[in-house]
């Protein structure tokens, strides 16, 4: 077929464009004069509505290109991160109630909430430096490749265009921009994304087909545990620490669920969304074992892994199609890119501004939000020839291993902070500080030490050591370690104070909130919950090998 764009898919790329910009434009005539409505749409979102925001916030262009080049390179190994739809219920049932019960905008303001004002300060810092660094550059590196190949620019020219466009209407819009134009972005993605996979098997010469040609390997979840890359207990355990500190902790996911007007809408949200998150497997993973198999029987060709999906568009799809999956992939790097902004500038504007100005008027702050966000588009800019001259590796995969050595000590403070009312502010900020000090020594031992996710020859010592475990493995260890840290810091100081944890953690809730909590869900929450839990079982049965 042939791969370029015609004049059908700019038509269809234009009206797509023009539906996007109409959302916002309606969005932007509402209101946005309070931190409430700019930053949390009101507190008045649906579950559809926060349900496809938690999906688009995930699924990136970073997450098509770089999920679809591990599904060519690796098969079915990270589906795994892909079934942490589970994770996303836990978000629902078991998170979300502390937080709407505390009334906290963001997510370091929860911990100020629960331990003090410390535990704020390093997470809203390291949280903006981290969005900036890693979700938004990688976003835009990624992105920079879905635009010049699919309509023929420069790399530099449609990532600009997009960066710009997806600043303007989170600037001017708000969150509420934000979610209802996620919405419709959800919807074409899914629809386009679709499109490659039932065309693709349809090339391949379907299911059996593909099995036979990628190999049993390709189709394995479940490697041994002494698999470099790819260990089943990294996979399970340590994926599942990463995906509590990204589902359940993170303001750029937790945010959506704040913007419902109480738990039973905010944890409908959550349970919709973890339904869309199961698709991933289907529409980006398989897609990219597909075109393994392409490659395979000689019908495609591709020079490294993040190439993938935008090989699989130009060269499976009719004119007119290919403009609409174009705008997919468009949407998933707009919706991305206008979740960290607007999450950044929260944090920068609520956890960082009103705090150093407590008695700054309404209007005022989200002016400074609207600044913050151009601030923070401005840097992706910036970032974006430095994210460039990446070369090689596989995206995902890259930004997987990073999250690993995030995660642990957030995670551990968060669970044991509701879990377990003896924890303290002084064991939360060791647990905090410690994992960060770990997470360096790793990242600066694996630039000495590694090339390519190998030891340099001739390299020995702890610290080489260090460097060479497994990145899905280091999580576990990292996590028992802060575990540790925040277990023997908190015993060995003060109890928290009774009144000011009252509410925020599982064992000092009163008999009101209890009642409150059991009042809050429907049998029909309870039975589409389990409905996915099995869904999740059955799909790790089925990609055994």
């Amino acid at each position: 077929m042939n791969n370029a764009m015609q004049s059908l898919d700019w038509i269809v790329l234009g009206g797509y464009f023009l539906i996007l910009l109409g959302i916002a434009w309606w969005v932007m005539r509402q209101k946005n004069n309070t931190t409430e409505d700019y930053f949390l749409a009101g507190r008045n979102v649906g579950w559809f509505v926060i349900g496809a925001s938690i999906f688009a916030s995930n699924i990136g262009s970073e997450h098509v290109v770089g999920l679809a080049g591990t599904g060519a390179e690796s098969g079915m190994p990270m589906a795994h991160y892909e079934l942490h739809a589970w994770i996303v219920l836990l978000l629902g049932w078991f998170f979300l109630p502390f937080y709407m019960r505390s009334g906290a905008f963001t997510m370091p303001e929860f911990l100020e909430k629960r331990f003090d004002s410390r535990s704020r300060w390093f997470l809203s810092l390291f949280s903006i430096a981290g969005y900036v660094l890693t979700k938004v550059s990688v976003t835009i590196y990624a992105g920079g490749i879905v635009v010049s190949q699919l309509l023929g620019i420069g790399f530099l020219e449609g990532a600009i265009i997009i960066v710009v466009v997806t600043g303007l209407y989170t600037i001017l819009g708000g969150m509420r921009a934000v979610v209802y134009t996620e919405a419709f972005q959800t919807i074409i993605l899914l629809i386009g994304a679709a499109l490659i996979t039932i065309m693709g098997l349809n090339a391949v010469g379907g299911w059996a087909e593909l099995k036979a040609t990628a190999g049993s390997s390709h189709f394995n979840m479940w490697r041994p545990s002494s698999d470099a890359q790819f260990p089943w207990t990294g996979m399970l355990f340590g994926g599942t620490i990463v995906g509590i500190w990204y589902w359940c902790t993170d303001q750029y996911i937790v945010q959506r669920t704040l913007a419902a007007h109480n738990i039973k809408i905010g944890r409908r949200g959550a349970i919709f969304g973890a339904y869309l998150k199961l698709t991933p497997i289907f529409i980006f993973l398989v897609p990219g074992i597909i075109a393994y198999a392409l490659k395979q029987k000689g019908l495609i060709t591709y020079n490294k892994s993040d190439e993938v999906f935008p090989t699989l568009v130009q060269y499976l799809l009719p004119a007119g199609l290919k403009g609409l999956v174009a705008g997919g992939l468009m949407a998933a790097l707009m919706s991305s890119l206008a979740s960290v902004f607007n999450s950044a500038s929260t944090l920068f504007t609520v956890d960082i501004f009103k705090k150093m100005y407590p008695d700054t008027p309404e209007e005022k702050l989200v002016r400074t939000g609207r600044i913050a966000t151009g601030i923070i588009v401005i840097l992706g800019m910036l970032w974006i020839p430095i994210m460039q001259k990446i070369g090689g590796g596989v995206l995902y995969q890259y930004l997987q291993s990073v999250q690993a050595y995030i995660a642990p000590p957030i995670t551990a403070v968060f669970l044991l902070g509701i879990l377990w009312k003896r924890v303290n502010a002084k064991g939360a900020i060791a647990t905090l500080l410690f994992g960060l000090l770990m997470a360096t020594v790793r990242i600066i031992s694996e630039l000495f030490f590694m090339d390519n996710g190998t030891l340099i020859d001739g390299a020995s010592g702890p610290f080489a050591t260090f460097a060479s475990v497994n990145f899905a493995h280091m999580a576990i260890y990292m996590f028992l370690a802060c575990v540790a840290v925040c277990s023997i810091v908190s015993l060995a100081t003060k109890k928290p104070d009774a009144e000011q944890i009252k509410g925020l953690t599982w064992g000092t809730l009163s008999p009101e909130q209890k009642a409150e909590a059991k009042n809050s869900f429907s049998k029909w929450d309870v039975i589409v919950s389990l409905l996915l839990a099995a869904i999740v079982i059955s799909v790790l049965v089925y990609f055994r090998g």
